[in-house]
């Protein structure tokens, strides 16, 4: 990048931190948004609430107070060749005194607001390029023309990223075209280094809205060619899991009694389906690696249980990773019972234990002794060491780094691995963000679960929320009540704390019964004991942060309050959502809010509408775009640059299938090695696609 003519060291240590590393890397840096600059409107024809762009000459300009000591509002009244005026106004921006001076001539653009006081309208803060002189060679590059928009590269401006990209065109000469030609051919793509030229310095008579929602031809082929190198890469990753060796378990009639043994309800049809594909995977000589993604209560503990009885009777063990103490110790004692039939011994290794504790289970399971042994992050120490280790399950697999599984797998001789999570996402987003996994899914809920009915009530209703909670107790249910932090010493003085909540239920609201408290900061013997209180219905109530989120499982638990609930994401409302309807009786989840923002709004608005985790699953990443809801980081997802993984899903699926058509149909030709090289020496360094299997 340096030898790019204006990027000296500094810069090109900024551009470096952007993941731009080369002139190259740059050309496939994208705009965010397209100003058409060859029409300009007349100032004389701005209304309130309309957005354009306007050329125009600083006629005056004056910095005042903006209400009282609330900063200052600079101003600037600007004509246009006209005789049209207008007054633009930037809010504590007295900076612009010096930048912005009679006589300059501007760009501007901005959303038109009206001001009663003034009976006028004016451009409220709008973004705003110095126009260069007459004749000068760079004004081509930011008037009469569609001009693309930047993000900023620390304090390089959009301006100066565009001269930088019209050197590095020029710079660059012909752009390698990596696409297979017959796909090329096929979707009729442009070439790729015109796709460039029209993405950065796009036609006049090119449509705008299309360019803007990313649906021009150059902006189709950089999508479809970002999923395609994904996908590509994905899949061969997959293949060769799928080539190592592995241990190949049998599934004999004695090992099918056994489960049966085991089991204590007859499983539902989507669990068979499920547990036939994780069978078939584990029977095949090579190592399982298998995403069981369904909804909260759906099941999976009952799949993985019965996996894990196939890794057991073939003379292997079991470990499953769990996020928390308190998952950790429901899917314990869930599989305890479970086993408790079959004579396997089933042991837990958390922080909280003490040392000689976890010495003693550690000599349990490094001899072979403990079948199966359920853990936090504590089971990845490194004197955690297994005698035969077959088969690895992760649970709320989205709460683990791919290093995490990895660390796990390493303590066998490849064993097998079956990943769990209760946040559902579509198949087709679950093959990629999980690319190396094959993917099961528990789309049922076991027979008898009753819908919950959830509803939402303002701050100011709680009289009512407390009376609907003490009728349900008053019937011989449990209820759960959830606040965000512990105790009101953690700040934020609009949040209610589960400590001082408590104490209200206990005196003002719920006198009459029994109420517990619950949250993180407790000792894991306390949590236990609380928890176990509860199930045992010595608790009515259970005041508690979102410690019980995932694990909790009581059937007579049939009301869940969440207060300040604008503060939770939707995937964790859900989840709490899910520690009730758990029973034969009627359900009921209360979202209790202050005032709701935009965001906030349309989670809750989402909660009430649907209690199905998929469609909650999608208006999630809706709400939060797929970076923040899957976290880059953890998942290994890349970041792309053109393609988003939501919005042009249509893309993504066919990319995938084109890439799977390819792998399988050019295996062994120069074709596929060229493809190959191509991945690694390129796409691979430039969007950081995970290698751990």
């Amino acid at each position: 990048m340096q030898f790019l003519k204006g990027v000296g060291p500094a810069l090109a240590e900024k551009f470096s931190a952007k993941g731009l590393e080369t002139v190259e890397d740059l050309l496939f840096y994208p705009p965010f948004r397209y100003e058409d600059r060859s029409r300009f409107l007349p100032m004389r024809e701005f209304r309130d609430g309309q957005s354009g762009a306007v050329l125009a000459m600083v006629a005056s300009t004056r910095t005042r107070p903006w209400r009282k000591g609330a900063g200052v509002l600079f101003e600037a009244e600007l004509q246009d060749d006209q005789g049209g005026r207008l007054v633009a106004r930037w809010y504590n921006a007295k900076y612009l005194a010096s930048e912005v001076v009679p006589g300059l001539r501007l760009a501007l653009f901005g959303k038109a607001e009206y001001d009663f006081q003034a009976a006028r309208v004016f451009l409220a803060h709008p973004e705003f390029e110095v126009l260069p002189e007459e004749g000068d060679p760079e004004a081509a590059l930011q008037m009469g023309r569609i001009v693309p928009v930047y993000e900023a590269i620390g304090k390089v401006t959009t301006k100066q990223i565009r001269r930088l990209l019209q050197r590095a065109m020029q710079a660059a000469g012909e752009l390698e075209e990596a696409l297979p030609t017959d796909l090329v051919r096929r979707f009729r793509l442009p070439k790729m280094a015109k796709a460039i030229e029209e993405v950065h310095e796009p036609p006049v008579d090119i449509d705008i809205d299309a360019l803007n929602n990313r649906r021009s031809p150059a902006h189709w082929r950089l999508i479809f060619e970002e999923f395609f190198w994904l996908e590509f890469g994905l899949l061969r990753k997959q293949r060769e899991v799928k080539r190592a060796d592995g241990i190949a378990f049998q599934l004999t009639e004695p090992i099918r009694e056994k489960i049966k043994q085991m089991l204590p309800f007859k499983p539902t049809a989507a669990q068979k389906r499920a547990l036939k594909e994780i069978a078939l995977d584990m029977a095949a000589p090579h190592p399982m690696n298998r995403l069981l993604q369904g909804d909260v209560g759906s099941g999976k503990t009952l799949v993985a249980a019965e996996a894990a009885v196939i890794a057991i009777e073939n003379g292997f063990q079991v470990a499953m990773l769990a996020p928390t103490e308190l998952l950790a110790t429901q899917h314990y004692l869930s599989l305890q019972k479970f086993f408790k039939r079959l004579g396997y011994p089933v042991a837990l290794i958390v922080g909280s234990q003490t040392a000689r504790e976890k010495a003693q289970i550690k000599k349990l399971v490094a001899e072979g002794l403990v079948k199966l042994v359920v853990g936090t992050h504590a089971l990845l120490e490194k004197d955690v060491e297994f005698d035969r280790l077959g088969l690895a399950i992760i649970d709320e697999q989205h709460r683990f780094g791919v290093l995490q599984r990895l660390f796990l797998r390493q303590k066998g001789l490849r064993p097998d691995v079956l990943v769990m999570t209760a946040t559902p996402i579509p198949r087709t987003l679950a093959l990629t963000i999980y690319g190396d996994l094959d993917v099961s899914v528990i789309d049922e809920m076991p027979p008898g679960r009753k819908p919950i009915l959830t509803k939402h009530f303002g701050a100011g209703a709680s009289k009512t929320v407390w009376e609907l909670v003490r009728s349900e107790l008053n019937q011989g249910r449990q209820a759960y009540i959830i606040y965000p932090l512990v105790d009101d010493s953690e700040h934020s003085p609009d949040l209610k704390s589960a400590q001082k909540m408590f104490e209200l239920h206990q005196e003002k609201h719920f006198p009459e019964f029994r109420v517990g408290l619950m949250h993180g900061q407790l000792p894991a013997s306390e949590k236990e004991a609380v928890m176990e209180k509860f199930k045992a219905h010595e608790l009515d109530v259970l005041v508690s942060t979102t410690v019980v989120e995932v694990g909790l499982d009581v059937p007579n638990a049939a009301v869940m309050v969440i207060e300040n609930a604008e503060k939770f994401g939707l995937s964790q409302l859900h989840q709490l959502r899910g520690r009730v309807g758990r029973g034969a009786h009627a359900s009921y989840c209360l979202l209790v809010s202050a005032k709701l923002n935009e965001v906030s709004e349309q989670r809750i608005r989402a909660m009430v509408e649907s209690s199905d985790g998929f469609r909650l699953s999608e208006a999630d990443l809706e709400i939060r775009g797929p970076g923040e809801f899957f976290g880059t980081k953890q998942s290994g997802l890349p970041q792309l640059r053109f393609a988003h993984i939501l919005k042009d899903r249509e893309i993504l699926e066919m990319a995938r299938g084109e890439a799977k058509s390819f792998i399988e149909g050019q295996a062994g030709t120069p074709q596929m090695a060229q493809a190959e090289k191509y991945l690694e020496e390129r796409w691979q360094r430039r969007y950081g696609l995970v290698q751990v299997g």
